[in-house]
């Protein structure tokens, strides 16, 4: 008897260890995972929100962002590279907020794929958004690029991807 609590107690020791070596030392894959979700929330607002709160989060949103990232979107004309860099990009969100009442992003299914170097990563993901009043969500696939920075990973480019047809 004493043997089977010795053994259950082990094994409870053991599944700690391992939960708290995953929560104090999360693999890449975690962090950007919880980075993009920080995003999103960041990128969501309402039009009860004040002046403040969407600044704040504009700048926490900066914190994400490496200070070269480009946004590349697909066009009816062709690919277009629609920002070159944070402070651009800062500027539309800004100007954008006052315009857009309401806006709920949702990032869905996402995939994080880590280089063997361990210092760049790709991130997959479907977005959702719903905007203002609009009934229907506005579905997009998006591509992220991460570089590891004194291991903070930041975006570094932001792309649509265009479905296979």
């Amino acid at each position: 008897m004493k043997l089977i609590v010795r053994l259950i107690l082990l094994a409870g020791l053991l599944a700690l260890g391992v939960w708290a070596w995953g929560f104090f030392f999360p693999t890449p894959q975690k962090i950007i995972e919880k980075r993009l979700v920080k995003l999103a929330r960041l990128a969501s607002f309402s039009s009860k929100d004040g002046n403040i709160k969407r600044l704040a989060d504009t700048e926490r949103i900066s914190l994400l962002l490496a200070r070269n990232i480009q946004v590349v979107v697909d066009l009816p004309g062709g690919r277009e590279t629609m920002f070159d860099n944070r402070e651009e990009l800062l500027q539309a969100l800004l100007a954008a907020r006052p315009v857009v009442k309401d806006l709920v992003v949702q990032f869905t299914d996402i995939g994080v794929v880590v280089n063997q170097d361990r210092q760049n990563a790709t991130a997959l993901l479907t977005v959702k958004a719903k905007i203002g009043v609009e009934p229907d969500w506005v579905v997009e696939e998006l591509r992220f690029t991460f570089k590891n920075t004194n291991d903070d990973w930041l975006i570094t480019r932001l792309e649509t991807v265009k479905p296979l047809r």
